[in-house]
């Protein structure tokens, strides 16, 4: 038996005693380590739709369990993919590809990308950098909220640019992953730091995922600078994306954001009802599951305009019929997601949410629960309530009581204006998007 098995069977035993027996039964359970980078072990997830539950939800408590272990291992990451043998062919396949880099999965294609009027723009651009990179749109800023493609759009460029022009050099990576790799070279030297300036200086093309992380690390943003100088300098390809508009980065040099504004900016919207129907569809395909326009129609109604929500609760209503062994009606899927959501209310508490409202904006609970109609109070108000019934799908009545008492058409008419706000304007997207992000990660 490997080391990081017997590590993983140890921490399984801690995570019995820290999760609920739903979340270990369903979730924690699946996990099967594969592997072991320095301080990190990683974990294979059969699907999507369980990696993303499991980061969003229990991945503090599975790192306090590594760290309990006292074995050196603090961290992990998830893999997605059937067993070890999948995931040691994906490292074979892609070190060569890209060293130092994120893995670069080979499904992520322009073919794969469901085209809307929303995310039409970003496709185009897209193909258009792919096709000719370093000579038509340079930098590329892909921005919009989460799970709406910017990754996608990332990979299908890099895997458009191996299979049409093989010899230029691709790297791929998240800025997370640019941040701690500066920081390992600063820590072990000059050698280290040359090595890791060659890494991202010498590509043809780069891409950089998440740059809005960029935004408070002084040390990292004067490398990126003069790595974005070097490459633009040589006609190098460099695409960028963000949850936010450059000017809208706060923290963020100014010399970064007037460069980052100085080739093409592509913003990405939420799909409208017939994309995420297609795109719904399309997975379906892909999964070789037959699933009826009706169901596909009611999970794009009731799922969001968050396409890895979408995919996720496809693939958890697909799982609840062949573990039911039941056909996939609009009636399953309703059950299946009703029992989904009763799993994530497990791990969320309405005080949370408040909790983290008023520590955001910097305001009195006992003010966002009053009776104040200050405008610096009225607006986080409502964007709590809409958190609750996004995020914990209580009844509107509950989420009243919750609120101070408030009556259950206060709480409708928060949660739609809330929803208004949100396709309107950039500002409450990206602070909603903050608050959750913030709230799943507790």
């Amino acid at each position: 038996m490997e080391s990081y098995e017997i590590l993983w069977n140890n921490t399984l035993k801690t995570l019995e005693n820290t999760v609920s027996t739903v979340s270990y039964s369903t979730y924690v359970s699946i996990l099967t380590p594969v592997d072991l980078k320095g301080n990190k072990i990683v974990l294979c997830v059969p699907t999507e739709f369980f990696a993303t539950h499991i980061a969003k939800s229990l991945a503090d408590k599975i790192r306090a369990a590594l760290i309990d272990s006292k074995s050196g291992v603090t961290d992990f990451e998830l893999y997605v993919g059937k067993n070890k043998e999948d995931y040691l062919k994906q490292v074979r396949l892609t070190s060569a590809d890209s060293p130092q880099g994120s893995p670069i999965n080979p499904a992520f294609t322009f073919d794969s990308f469901v085209v809307g009027p929303s995310n039409e723009y970003i496709f185009a651009a897209g193909k258009a950098v792919a096709e000719n990179p370093g000579e038509s749109y340079n930098p590329l800023f892909i921005y919009g909220g989460t799970g709406l493609g910017k990754t996608h759009i990332l990979m299908a460029i890099a895997n458009y640019i191996k299979l049409h022009n093989p010899s230029l050099n691709v790297l791929y990576a998240t800025c997370e992953q640019f941040t701690n790799q500066l920081i390992e070279s600063i820590s072990r030297g000059a050698n280290k730091g040359s090595e890791f300036r060659g890494r991202y200086r010498n590509v043809d093309v780069l891409l950089i995922d998440d740059v809005q992380f960029l935004a408070k690390k002084e040390s990292t943003q004067m490398e990126f600078f003069h790595t974005f100088n070097e490459l633009v300098l040589q006609n190098k390809q460099i695409v960028l994306t963000s949850d936010r508009s450059p000017s809208e980065i706060e923290l963020l040099e100014d010399r970064l954001k007037t460069r980052f504004e100085g080739g093409l900016l592509a913003d990405v919207q939420p799909p409208d009802l017939e994309t995420r129907i297609a795109i719904l569809k399309k997975k379906a395909e892909e999964k070789k599951c037959l699933v009826d326009i009706k169901v596909l129609t009611y999970l794009a109604e009731t799922g969001g305009e968050d396409i890895r929500t979408l995919i996720g609760k496809l693939t958890k209503v697909i799982f609840f019929s062949k573990l039911h062994e039941k056909a996939i009606t609009a009636d399953l899927a309703a059950e299946a997601l009703k029992e989904s959501a009763s799993n994530v209310q497990e791990e969320i508490k309405a005080d949370d949410i408040i909790k983290c409202v008023c520590d955001f904006y910097k305001i009195n609970k006992n003010d966002l629960l009053g009776k104040t109609r200050k405008k610096e109070v009225v607006e986080p108000r409502q964007i709590c309530m809409y958190l609750i019934d996004d995020l914990m799908s209580l009844p509107l009545v509950t989420i009243g009581q919750k609120m101070g008492g408030r009556d259950h058409t206060t709480v409708m008419y928060a949660r739609d204006k809330v929803r208004e706000l949100i396709k309107t304007s950039r500002k409450i997207e990206v602070e909603v998007n903050d608050l959750k992000n913030m709230i799943l990660k507790k």
